[in-house]
C-alpha cells in the first residue's frame, strides 16, 4: 500500500479502493432492545431467488472531501440474467469515476475474476496516462476501507422485515445515498466544547492578626 500512496501523490490522483457487496431477503444479524432474558425474535421471509448486489469506491485524496461513488443492481434471478457485476460494469464505474473526479487515479481492488479479464487489462493499458491498477492481497478486507461502509449499509438494516425484492432495494439504495451525501467531517456540527479553566491563582498566607 506504501507504493500506491508514493504514486497517487507523485501523479495526484486520487486513491479509489473499490469493493462489491451483496444483500439478500434474509436481514443481517443487529442488536436491538428486548426483555432481559427473551431474545427478540422477528420472522422474515428469507426464501426467493432475488438479492441486491452493490459496487462502490471509496475516493481519497490529500486536501479534497472524501468521495464515495457506486453501481446498484437488483437481480431476481430470471433466465440469462447475470447473477453479478460484468467487466463492462466495472468499465463503466471505473470511467465514470475518472470523469467525476477530474484526474488521474489509483485503482486499489481485490482478485475478483472480473478484474482480471483481459478486457480490464487493456483498458488500463490504453489509458495508461490516467489509471494505475493495484491488486490487494488474497484474504485482505482489513487494507480495504470500503468493507467499513458496507458495514454501515448494512447495520442500517439489519432489524428491516422487507417483504419482498423492491422494499429491500429501496432501504439499500435509500442507505447508500446517505453515506454520499453526508457531509464531511469538517462541516459537521461541532460539539460544545467546556471551557478551559485558566491558570491557578496564587494564595497570599495571611495570618491571624488580618483575619481578626
Amino acid at each position: 500500500m506504501a507504493a500506491g500512496k508514493s504514486t497517487a501523490a507523485a501523479r495526484g490522483a486520487w486513491i479509489l479502493f473499490e469493493d462489491e457487496a451483496s444483500q439478500s431477503l434474509r436481514p443481517p444479524r443487529a442488536r436491538t432492545w428486548g426483555r432481559v432474558g427473551v431474545t427478540p425474535v422477528v420472522s422474515v421471509r428469507g426464501r426467493g431467488s432475488g438479492w441486491a448486489s452493490m459496487a462502490g469506491m471509496a475516493c481519497f485524496k490529500p486536501g479534497k472531501r472524501s468521495r464515495f461513488l457506486y453501481s446498484f443492481r437488483v437481480h431476481r434471478g430470471r433466465k440469462g440474467e447475470p447473477k453479478a457485476f460484468t467487466w463492462q460494469d466495472y468499465r463503466d464505474l471505473i470511467l465514470r469515476a475518472h470523469r467525476q473526479l477530474s484526474g488521474p487515479v489509483a485503482l486499489v481492488w481485490d482478485n475478483l475474476r472480473a478484474h482480471l479479464m483481459p478486457q480490464m487489462q487493456a483498458l488500463a493499458a490504453a489509458n495508461a496516462d490516467w489509471p494505475t491498477v493495484f491488486q490487494l492481497p488474497s484474504y485482505a478486507p482489513h487494507l480495504n476501507p470500503q468493507e467499513g461502509i458496507w458495514s454501515l449499509v448494512k447495520r442500517a438494516i439489519g432489524n428491516l422485515a422487507a417483504a419482498d425484492l423492491d422494499q429491500l432495494a429501496q432501504a439499500v439504495k435509500r442507505n447508500l445515498k446517505k453515506i454520499q451525501y453526508r457531509p464531511p467531517p469538517g462541516r459537521r456540527v461541532p460539539r460544545r466544547r467546556r471551557p478551559e479553566p485558566g491558570p491557578p491563582t496564587a494564595i497570599r498566607p495571611t495570618s491571624r492578626n488580618q483575619l481578626q
